[in-house]
């Protein structure tokens, strides 16, 4: 009788211990925002520096995949989005802009596919509205298209005003859509010229390649052309483990054994619950949890518009997360893809780049002169 008490409060204990792991792991992410809709927030953003560093080779003959190319070199200061753009942030978008859903931004495949994101459409069209289910609130949005990504963009740009689909919501900002919505005229659409913007206003964007892969894998340490394999700041392969606390070398992918970090359908991560797994400039999940979006056309031609997606996702194996390894998807499909997400960054004003031009060209100067 006594040694059955014994086990019986062992399993008792141990489920206390469980139940109070769990709450322990839901409450262990890198610092959110109060307010995940207040693009005005630092805590939404890091700061990318080191303007003008040299660029590293990527692509099949460098041990990835892809076409050859340099990639990571910007000569500019400027922010990047610190978390995937989440489910619940894309859901606010949708609340704003698409009561008539004139450029589907809400994709539904079905159920098991739904819920990669866990946003959910009710009414019909006129008077559309959208919900998110609170435990995926904070994971990234997927089932985005290129463009859905552009509008989102745009919509930060002007203000995140609510209305119909037009020019003072989703179809011009930084980038001028005017309905486009086929691979072949999204593929045509490109980010506002310097000289075209606004002194003093924000500009959203869809980073180019070479900002994502700045931001992920350079190592913060100057004007060089020094990365990491990995976007968690390392070279050591990383594991796919939710570890309390996190032990900075882990990321949301599926293993060599063929198993997630969760277990479908889970798939994706809280943004930030690799905790200590961030890349040198403070962003999180550029490895892992969702592929995301680049503004950069990796393949171009009659039948193929392709833009490059970087950094794999929750069902991709370790070799997309790699610097090395690119992907690419078209820019919009009947089908969406669920592993493929996004997060935006932030250009600067057209002054500052006038100052680094002119910074630039006075450096020229003086070294001629020497």
């Amino acid at each position: 009788m006594t040694s059955a008490r014994v086990v019986a409060r062992a399993v008792v204990l141990a489920a206390i211990v469980l139940v109070a792991a769990g709450a322990a792991r839901a409450d262990t992410h890198a610092p959110w925002p109060t307010d995940w809709n207040n693009w005005n927030d630092p805590a939404l953003w890091v700061t990318v520096g080191n303007p003008g560093n040299t660029g590293q080779w990527v692509g099949s003959s460098y041990r990835g995949d892809g076409p050859d190319r340099l990639c990571g070199a910007v000569g500019y200061t400027f922010s990047m989005g610190k978390f995937e753009v989440t489910a619940g942030q894309y859901t606010a978008f949708l609340n704003a802009v698409a009561k008539t859903d004139t450029y589907g931004l809400y994709h539904f495949m079905y159920v098991s596919m739904a819920e990669a994101c866990g946003i959910y459409q009710t009414g019909s069209s006129g008077s559309y509205t959208y919900n998110v289910a609170s435990d995926w609130a904070n994971r990234p949005a997927s089932l985005v298209t290129w463009g859905d990504a552009a509008r989102f963009a745009n919509w930060i740009t002007n203000g995140q005003p609510k209305g119909d689909q037009d020019h003072t919501t989703t179809e011009s900002g930084t980038y001028y859509l005017n309905g486009a919505n086929t691979s072949e005229t999204l593929a045509a659409v490109t980010r506002i010229a310097d000289s075209s913007r606004v002194p003093g206003k924000k500009y959203y964007c869809i980073p180019t390649e070479d900002e994502w892969y700045k931001a992920a894998y350079h190592r913060n340490d100057g004007v060089t052309g020094n990365y990491w394999h990995y976007p968690a700041s390392m070279d050591s392969v990383p594991t796919n483990q939710l570890i309390n606390p996190d032990p900075g070398d882990t990321a949301t992918f599926r293993d060599d054994n063929g198993d997630p970090t969760i277990a479908y359908p889970g798939s994706t991560t809280e943004v930030g619950d690799h905790e200590n797994s961030h890349s040198p400039y403070g962003t999180f999940d550029q490895g892992g949890n969702v592929s995301e979006w680049t503004e950069t056309l990796l393949y171009s031609g009659p039948f193929q518009q392709d833009f490059c997606v970087r950094g794999g996702y929750w069902d991709h194996g370790i070799n997309m997360l790699q610097a090395s390894s690119q992907d690419a998807e078209y820019p919009t499909a009947d089908t969406p893809y669920y592993g493929v997400g996004f997060r935006i960054s932030e250009v600067p004003e057209p002054a500052t780049l006038a100052l680094l031009a002119a910074g630039a060209a006075a450096l020229v100067m003086r070294r001629r002169r020497h």
